[in-house]
């Protein structure tokens, strides 16, 4: 309704040789193509065979190159923000923690391209365990520097990991982010069984594998092995002897490590806790229970480690469980020059090379899981569309033949958007996927735009397939390099935008670009070649439908039968 309107509005004839410069600068141009047009599609009609071989190996090579093309969930985005995981020890403490935290946080501020730098420290909603930290850099705008985010998280870990006793691991946050579970690192492949120290074990080894993978790079363990416990083995007989009970030792052990409120201080504006507890110089060393005192027979005091034998030992910081099963995580980055689908080609590869048992099960999780869905799931989704096509061109035409001629076009969008991306360096995302489906419209309608009119000719004027065909290329050849050109000069800010965040809109740019470009080169020659060839199958097969009927034969569009005789 608003394109109508606009035309009745600003659209105003104008006398013959009153056209300005614009519009004359604009003109010679597009005339200079259409004669191009006209004498290059004489020879592709001469040279039919040649151009129906040319439409098969377009076919066939969008194939190969929908298989060779790397292909990856969603591009790695630039949002000047870089999530950091701290690791230490697993027997460290909160105060050491506390310290190596500081540390890396100076060595990251001092980076030129660094705002600032917050830092999150102890068990919580982002820490599962004490011996991990988080933090979030913040860099300077996207206009303000030269490197990106992915250059600056390398320089930055490699900096911090000078650190004694730091191992940290930075991604740059992205804006779609689908992951629940926070890791060390962007993709996650997710082990599960039955026997928790299998499990262990084998995650361990299959880490140690990937890490010798050139595909993947900071690989991490997401399991928490190697904590420190310590056992308070009581000998009930002794203590009963000496008159100490289980209750007075854990009141004493409460006392001691549990920060027992024992008391509130109440002042005129604010009210204080009192701790109890031992000195921090007992608090640190395991050893030291065994000097604390027990009240025993009499109230004369006894001490623990005449009732009591402690014990040191490991134990997990924290079991994971996925489906109420023991799970263990292994994170991973990639590699610069490698994709998603590479990743898991090589995670299968390893783990087959190594032998992991049938007992544990693994899947990837996150990102990675979407990925092997939307991968299993894109050749079905091209193939409902081509079909949806055919279908909705057989119902307009009522013919089964020239919804073909129209399916024809579609091979050269698909592989001028491949060879667009392996150029600029693009994997095959969900993004670029989305423009691959938006190019199968545009190329179909340039089709349409021809077909539609030869069948009007041939029907309404008697005119020949070829004359028809002809006709319709040289008439329909301005609206349809016109629409081309206004696709893709749309698309052209999506290609080459350099702001935050726009590594996630420059695939659908350049596809609809690429595409475009070699499907116009291609289509506007072999359609009319197609269309005589189906022409002449039908004759030989003696197919029909209302789109191939001549005047004689039918009713013209809008008029009665009496009036048509």
């Amino acid at each position: 309704t608003l394109t109508p309107m606009m035309c009745a509005k600003i659209l105003r004839g104008k006398p013959a040789g009153r056209e300005n410069i614009l519009r004359r600068t604009a003109e010679w141009p597009m005339n200079l193509m259409a004669r191009f047009y006209e004498t290059t599609l004489g020879w592709a009609l001469r040279f039919q065979g040649f151009m129906l071989l040319l439409t098969l190996g377009t076919a066939v090579l969008t194939v190969w190159l929908y298989i060779v093309i790397p292909k990856g969930f969603l591009p790695t985005q630039d949002t000047g923000l870089i999530s950091v995981s701290l690791e230490s020890s697993p027997d460290v403490s909160f105060q050491e923690m506390s310290r190596l935290q500081g540390e890396v946080a100076d060595v990251m501020a001092r980076d030129s391209e660094v705002v600032g730098v917050a830092a999150v420290v102890g068990i919580g909603a982002l820490n599962a365990t004490s011996n991990v930290a988080r933090m979030t850099v913040v860099l300077k705008d996207r206009d303000e520097r030269a490197e990106t985010a992915s250059t600056i998280a390398e320089r930055l870990r490699v900096a911090a990991s000078q650190v004694p006793g730091a191992r940290v691991f930075l991604e740059p946050v992205q804006d779609i982010q689908i992951s629940t579970r926070a890791s060390r690192s962007q993709y996650q492949y997710t082990l599960t069984g039955v026997n928790a120290g299998e499990l262990s074990d084998w995650a361990a080894k299959l880490a140690e594998r990937m890490r010798r993978d050139d595909v993947m790079r900071n690989v991490a363990a997401e399991t928490y092995d190697g904590g420190l416990r310590v056992f308070v083995n009581v000998d009930r007989e002794k203590a009963g002897r000496l008159g100490v009970t289980m209750q007075q030792i854990d009141d004493t052990l409460n006392s001691a490590v549990g920060q027992r409120q024992i008391s509130t201080i109440y002042a005129q504006s604010n009210q204080y806790r009192v701790i109890l507890e031992a000195a921090p110089q007992f608090r640190t060393d395991p050893s030291s229970l065994g000097k604390l005192f027990l009240p025993g027979t009499g109230g004369a005091p006894t001490p623990l480690e005449s009732v009591a034998q402690v014990t040191r030992t490991t134990a997990p910081l924290a079991v994971i469980h996925q489906d109420q099963f023991p799970a263990a995580t292994i994170s991973f980055d990639l590699s610069p020059g490698f994709s998603l689908g590479d990743a898991v080609d090589e995670v299968a590869l390893a783990s087959a090379d190594i032998g992991v048992p049938g007992s544990l099960t693994g899947s990837f999780s996150a990102d990675a899981a979407e990925f092997e869905r939307s991968l299993a799931t894109q050749p079905w989704l091209i193939l409902a569309a081509i079909v949806t096509i055919y279908l909705v061109l057989g119902v307009l035409y009522e013919s089964f033949a020239h919804p073909f001629t129209i399916l024809t076009t579609l091979p050269s969008a698909g592989v001028g958007a491949l060879l667009a991306l392996m150029y600029f360096g693009h994997d095959l995302s969900v993004v670029a996927l989305i423009g691959i489906v938006l190019l199968m419209g545009i190329v179909k309608k340039n089709a349409i735009m021809m077909i539609d009119f030869a069948l009007e000719a041939e029907r309404n004027e008697g005119l020949s397939a070829q004359d028809s065909i002809v006709r319709a290329c040289r008439l329909r050849f301005r609206p349809i390099m016109m629409t081309t050109l206004a696709a893709l000069f749309g698309a052209l800010p999506l290609a080459l935008a350099t702001g935050t965040g726009s590594e996630l809109r420059a695939p659908l740019g350049v596809t609809i670009i690429g595409g475009l470009v070699l499907s116009q080169l291609l289509t506007l020659y072999t359609t009319p070649v197609i269309y005589l060839r189906v022409e002449r199958l039908r004759e030989k097969l003696g197919w029909s439908g209302r789109g191939h009927l001549k005047p004689e034969e039918g009713f013209s569009e809008g008029r009665s039968p009496e009036a048509a005789q």
